[in-house]
């Protein structure tokens, strides 16, 4: 009978012996080339998969509906938010009574007998004997419910609600600083692409002349002085033709970044023939006002405060005695048991003792902690009101820097066309001919830039206002129905920030 017993306990220690040598053989092993590359292959493949291809000429709202279909900062929120709602999900779970399942089998080698002793005589009063199988098999289900721990999690669950909202609270400032960043990047590529024709055929021109020059101090035909003062003049123009176009090739590259194209990508912006300023009338206090309504930072720290709220009122309840409900269904296979089924019903109250005697400091613990929330949110409401005082500041002169490089370009190309009419056929005329040209060139390159800048502002102060560039529910999210959608909120924002409507 014995015998029969051994084998399990030798497969049993022989699996434990294997489990710990194979536990101890574990050892560091680093990735391979071909695991990076496959690694790398997929995720260039993911960043970039079901993308609605570009037709046509991107529009400011085609371009915004693309950052907020496909960016992947973007995507990083929406899925952050979709884990706090997950966290609130599983925190509901936690309200409900703890209902566990356990079944197991134990068997041993010789039988579990015992004898008694009087205790006077200390005298063997009864032989040997056993109640309990050499194998026996066991299953218990018991349903638990603890009053404080409901409470407790009660309070929880409101505050992983509350987290919830924080999350969009953070998803809708990563929407506004995206917004910002691609008017400010949809423009400058929009100077760049107006450009991006008129640079080439200038610096050709200079170095052609610089070609002609040195030919020219090589045949001795000018004074060697006067040719390098004019190869000199010509390379000055030649370095900032060619620092003009390394910086307008990056332009698109930084919007295609926003939109979540694939590098590289070739496409085209969609430019209106006037660039009309934006123009903001809202009193800065009706924006003050806004601002302190419509902020997502501020929002999530009311949101934070009443969590707080919250974790006061949970380290309160942790303070009362816990009261425990339990039933429960038993089975046990021994056959010495008169009853093999039975059932049973238990209530127990505890008590921590240690949480009464330090109430006062869990009390203060978490009446600091909601005082740092509240604290937080008054310095926030400073910072708001700071930042719309400098972005309407940033506004207005990026509006006056703006006027004055329209007013400038205006001159600078007027000069060229004059330049031109008076240039004749010797070098001299044919250097200041270039130089205007370049000058030309650059002056309206300022101008793209300072409009690109005061459209940078004018977003800046869209996003301290804190109002969404798309309304909370959209029917679809195709990136026609994103780019209407973004549209209308856009109608909106001008009719906010400008209610006169006026220039």
């Amino acid at each position: 009978m014995i015998a029969r017993h051994r084998p399990p306990r030798l497969l049993l220690l022989a699996t434990l012996i294997a489990a710990a040598l194979a536990g101890c053989a574990v050892q560091p092993r680093a990735l391979t080339a071909d695991e990076r590359q496959a690694t790398v292959q997929a995720d260039r493949s993911a960043m970039a998969t079901q993308q609605e291809p570009v037709q046509g000429a991107i529009t400011l709202e085609e371009a915004m509906a693309r950052a907020i279909k496909y960016n992947l900062d973007y995507r990083l929120k929406l899925m952050e938010e979709a884990v706090a709602q997950r966290q609130l999900d599983l925190s509901r779970t936690d309200l409900l009574p703890k209902l566990a399942l356990s079944a197991g089998y134990s068997g041993r080698d010789n039988e579990l007998a015992s004898s008694s002793r009087d205790v006077i005589t200390r005298a063997q009063s009864l032989v040997p004997s056993t109640s309990t199988d050499r194998e026996r098999v066991t299953a218990d289900l018991n349903l638990s419910w603890n009053v404080l721990d409901f409470g407790v999690s009660y309070y929880g669950a409101r505050q992983q609600a509350d987290r919830v909202l924080v999350a969009q609270e953070r998803r809708r400032k990563v929407v506004h600083l995206l917004m910002q960043q691609t008017r400010l990047a949809y423009w400058q590529a929009a100077g760049a692409q107006l450009l991006e024709g008129k640079v080439e055929p200038v610096l050709a021109s200079a170095r052609k002349a610089l070609e002609d020059s040195r030919t020219v101090e090589v045949e001795k035909l000018r004074s060697p002085l006067e040719a390098l003062n004019y190869q000199r003049q010509l390379i000055d123009i030649v370095r900032q033709l060619e620092a003009v176009r390394d910086d307008l090739a990056q332009a698109k590259p930084r919007l295609a970044s926003i939109m979540n194209l694939e590098p590289g990508q070739s496409f085209k912006v969609a430019v209106a023939p006037a660039l009309d300023a934006p123009r903001i009338s809202l009193p800065v206090a009706r924006i003050e006002e806004a601002a302190l309504l419509n902020r997502p930072e501020l929002v999530e720290a009311q949101y934070n405060e009443r969590i707080g709220v919250l974790e006061t009122r949970k380290a309160l309840a942790r303070l009362f005695p816990g009261v425990e409900l339990s039933l429960g269904g038993h089975y046990d296979s021994n056959s010495y048991l008169v009853n093999n089924q039975w059932s049973d019903v238990g209530l127990r109250v505890g008590w921590n003792l240690f949480n009464v005697l330090n109430a006062g400091t869990i009390r203060g613990l978490a009446q600091s902690q909601l005082e740092v929330a509240h604290q937080q949110r008054l310095a926030l409401n400073m910072a708001v009101l700071t930042q719309v005082h400098v972005s309407q500041l940033e506004y207005l002169g990026r509006l006056r820097q703006y006027e004055l490089t329209q007013q400038l370009n205006s001159v600078e190309q007027r000069i060229l066309q004059y330049t031109r009419n008076a240039s004749s056929a010797n070098a001299q005329g044919k250097l200041d001919e270039i130089r205007a040209s370049a000058s030309a060139m650059m002056s309206e390159l300022r101008m793209y830039q300072s409009y690109g800048a005061l459209q940078g502002a004018y977003g800046q102060v869209i996003a301290t206002i804190g109002l969404d560039p798309l309304p909370e529910s959209v029917p679809s999210h195709d990136l026609k129905t994103l780019g209407d959608a973004v549209r209308a909120s856009q109608q909106n924002w001008s009719k906010t920030v400008n209610p006169g409507g006026g220039a």
